[in-house]
């Protein structure tokens, strides 16, 4: 598959072909189970705008899910517990099987991941 400049003068090259042509001559294609060809129009278009020096975010992180923003808020629900969601956690980079302290405070709570500066205080 070509990135960058090679794609664009690639591009540039086949001039008038179709769209399906030009996905294909730029290596943009993969085959499926029954052996037949598919061609992948959507990373073909994420690379073009790449190479043009567009970005559509950071690679990765959230790519094809737009979502609400995060509200810093949340509440106890009818259980009792106190739920921090996934978009929380993987910005804090914490992986399953982390371990936290908690701390109370008067009306605070406070997650001390276990041996960590904080923990000691």
């Amino acid at each position: 598959m070509l990135t960058g400049s090679d794609l664009l003068v690639k591009v540039k090259e086949l001039g008038d072909a179709s769209k399906s042509e030009l996905v294909r001559e730029c290596g943009y294609v993969s085959t499926k189970k029954d052996g037949g060809e598919r061609l992948n129009f959507t990373a073909f278009y994420e690379a073009l705008l790449e190479a043009k020096g567009v970005s559509l975010g950071e690679t990765g992180q959230g790519r094809g899910k737009g979502g609400r923003r995060l509200s810093y808020e949340t509440k106890v629900q009818f259980n009792g517990n106190l739920l921090v969601g996934k978009a929380y956690t993987t910005q804090l980079g914490l992986e399953p099987g982390d371990e936290f302290e908690i701390k109370l405070g008067r009306k605070q709570i406070k997650l001390v991941p276990i041996g960590s500066a904080d923990e000691d205080e």
